[in-house]
């Protein structure tokens, strides 16, 4: 009898092989995030968390907060996921988290500790078919920018769904019950992960979750990447907003 893990190892293994192939670059001209915004809109339509738009795009005013960081992840040059990351500290509070989930994260954000806030985790429909190893090779952001800034916790906003695989995978754990988004058509939990689960027991059993301290800078170092940033964001009401994980 096959079991459980054996499939769930041969696609850490493929993943592994896949990693050559694949390159993560930070999205920054307008070309690069319309193509962000348009998948983003595929997936969320795929997978019944939104309604058809005119738009065709799903973008919101943190895309370009100052604490964000937007991937795209290309295997063989093309596009098949992306992932934003938001660096949360005392002086940096812009993000989805913060906003929907305040009444937990701010008092610690008070204390010092310092978050990584993954948002917008999308695959495109049919290249998530062709490449079942893309949540490991897009997810495998959060780990690096843990280590680069040294961040005390990993969160996450989870569909009911994936919220196994973030347990079994990175250890996270519901630190919030779900609440209702504006344009969303389910609600999210909030999840956490201590930083120390993913730089040592994710990176030590999952050898693609590793990295290289030339790899990290290349995606992070920014100028004024470490300088304090204003804390005021627009609203929900005021910004249109799909948060997604």
């Amino acid at each position: 009898m096959t079991s459980e893990a054996e499939p769930r190892t041969s696609l850490y293994v493929r993943g592994s092989r896949l990693l050559d192939r694949v390159d993560c670059r930070p999205m920054e001209t307008p070309e690069e995030k319309d193509s962000i915004y348009l998948m983003r809109y595929r997936a969320y339509l795929h997978g019944g968390m939104i309604l058809p738009s005119e738009s065709l795009r799903i973008s919101d005013g943190y895309d370009d907060a100052p604490n964000a960081w937007t991937f795209g992840i290309y295997v063989d040059g093309e596009l098949c996921s992306s992932l934003r990351l938001h660096v949360l500290t005392s002086e940096w509070r812009l993000s989805f988290a913060t906003e929907l989930f305040g009444d937990v994260l701010q008092p610690r954000l008070d204390r010092g500790e310092v978050f990584i806030d993954p948002a917008r985790f999308v695959a495109d429909p049919e290249k998530a078919q062709r490449f079942p190893e893309l949540p490991f090779l897009t997810l495998r952001l959060v780990v690096m920018a843990c280590e680069y800034f040294n961040a005390d916790t990993g969160l996450a906003l989870v569909r009911v769904d994936h919220q196994a695989f973030y347990r079994r995978v990175f250890r996270y754990k519901t630190i919030a019950e779900p609440r209702s988004l504006p344009n969303i058509l389910k609600k999210l939990p909030l999840m956490a992960t201590e930083s120390r689960n993913l730089r040592g027991y994710v990176s030590d059993r999952f050898p693609i979750m590793r990295s290289s301290a030339p790899e990290r800078r290349r995606l992070f170092e920014r100028s004024g990447a470490h300088v304090a940033v204003p804390t005021n964001v627009l609203p929900f009401e005021r910004a249109s907003i799909v948060p997604l994980a």
